[in-house]
């Protein structure tokens, strides 16, 4: 039985194999679905159109946090239009599934982040109105409607003025509460427009209290958006003068636990600040490319923090010089010739219900050389000991080792780290297991143990800013990290 394909759809393939078909009243358009702004189309007028938060793009979507800077374009070519992610930190969906590049075909649903703003793009007849960025924002009138609207200001002018002002006030009153300073600008550039179809004095009195509601807006949200600038840069200067005491303390000492506990009461302000609606939208500076990275992976392992301990930062920085470097042909084995591998590895761990990029845990353990050999006589990619091995179901001996069996030990690893987490609780198990996966779980315990207080045995930043793991487990940590920002985002880092 076939499915009915939607109408839309079939005619743009029509467009394409049959290019006479189409007029010169067809434009394509985005969608917004949601936010103050639902029911906003924006024309795809050039030949590439760029969708992002700053306010260098096309189309600016300022109100959402998960929104990169430059998150996705749009490009045209001839007939068809494509989709194209660039390199945005929560990535581009199309229809529900996250891409990096595809060709797109009316109607579809365009998502920015996993739970971000949605688009829909589609191609009508519609007219395009004559804007710096052509837009018709609901429920402002068509063109037909505002003919008409000429035509009744003429016998009514004052009613026609009276009913504009009051729109434009209102919208611009709930932008205001809303704290969006881009969606007012476009509330307000479209109530222009209209009041530019229009004559006499009175109208042109009405435009100046627009133009004047639209600069105390602006003034307004850009005196708030300066005020929490200087805030962040007064509480980001306190949490480093503490980080750079607490890397100079005792370990275990009081004054250690007091510093923490000043560290976390910053922290907590810092990270309240953030989820304000004007954080979200102001322009803030942008962090350096690793740690922003690192915030990233600590948000999907469950292990937030707002602040990294500056030598944890200094150490996964160092690794990624050093697989840049002297380790670049491990690195470059494993994201080329051996990559179809490393993908197995990383699917086998998603159907196992854990983060993906735990696979990289290979490239630290062996570089994917599956004849290496510890001292300790740890076999294979994941480097298991014979007694480990045997605990997750691997045979070896008797002339059978399949520690060397790359799906096989993949699996035995999974459920190995999946024993580690749990074993270690919630909060930031996922950097405890990691730690354990290199110490061995009973010297983790008998490390964290050290510390007296158990919930803070449950916390890889305060041991690791108090000392408590063993300096080997320090840099390993960071050295996993590493390999996992470079196997996320191989172009950024030359591979």
């Amino acid at each position: 039985m076939q499915t009915k394909k939607p109408a839309g759809r079939l005619f743009f393939r029509l467009l394409l194999y049959f290019p006479s078909v189409a007029t010169t009243n067809l434009n394509a358009w985005l969608v917004r679905k949601s936010g103050l702004l639902a029911g906003t189309r924006h024309l795809i007028r050039d030949d590439t159109v760029r969708v992002g938060r700053s306010s260098e793009n096309d189309i600016v979507i300022g109100e959402a946090a998960m929104v990169s800077g430059r998150h996705l374009e749009i490009r045209k070519q001839g007939d068809s239009y494509r989709l194209v992610d660039l390199n945005s930190t929560n990535g581009t969906f199309l229809n529900g599934e996250r891409i990096t590049e595809a060709l797109i075909e009316p109607p579809c649903v365009i998502r920015l982040g996993a739970d971000g703003p949605e688009l829909t793009f589609v191609i009508d007849d519609l007219p395009a109105q004559d804007l710096n960025q052509t837009l018709v924002v609901p429920p402002v009138p068509d063109a037909g409607s505002i003919a008409s609207e000429h035509e009744a200001a003429a016998s009514s002018p004052s009613k026609a003025h009276e009913d504009l002002l009051s729109d434009a006030v209102h919208r611009a009153r709930m932008a205001r509460r809303m704290g969006i300073g881009d969606s007012t600008v476009v509330i307000m550039r479209e109530m222009l427009d209209a009041a530019l179809h229009r004559t006499g004095r009175k109208f042109k009195a009405v435009i100046a209290v627009l133009a004047c509601a639209l600069v105390a807006v602006s003034a307004f949200g850009f005196w708030k958006i300066e005020g929490l600038r200087k805030r962040k840069h007064q509480i980001d200067g306190q949490i480093q003068q503490i980080e750079a005491m607490l890397a100079r303390a005792n370990q275990n000492s009081a004054e250690t636990d007091q510093l923490i506990n000043r560290l976390d009461q910053y922290e907590d302000k810092a990270m309240a600040l953030q989820k304000t609606l004007l954080y979200r939208v102001g322009s803030f500076e942008h962090e350096e490319a690793i740690k922003n990275e690192i915030r990233v992976l600590m948000a999907e392992f469950g292990a937030e923090t707002y602040s990294i301990p500056p030598e944890f930062l200094g150490q996964v920085k160092r690794f990624v010089q050093q697989y840049e470097g002297p380790d670049r042909p491990n690195m470059a084995r494993a994201l080329g010739e051996a990559s179809q591998q490393m993908k197995t590895m990383r699917r086998i761990f998603e159907q196992n219900n854990l983060p993906p990029d735990l696979a990289y845990i290979v490239l630290v353990e062996s570089a994917l050389s599956g004849g290496s050999t510890s001292p300790a006589g740890a076999v294979g990619l994941w480097q298991f000991t014979p007694a480990t091995a045997k605990d997750y179901g691997l045979k070896v001996g008797g002339g059978l080792d399949e520690r060397l069996d790359a799906a096989k030990s993949t699996r035995a690893a999974c459920k190995y780290i999946r024993d580690l987490i749990l074993d270690f609780g919630a909060g930031s198990s996922v950097m405890l297991a990691l730690a354990a996966y290199n110490l061995g779980p009973s010297r983790v315990k008998a490390a964290v143990r050290k510390v007296n207080d158990p919930i803070k045995q449950r916390s890889f930043w305060y041991l690791y800013r108090v000392r408590a793991v063993p300096p080997e487990t320090r840099e390993y940590v960071p050295k996993v990290i590493a390999a996992m920002i470079i196997g996320r985002h191989p172009e950024r880092h030359g591979f």
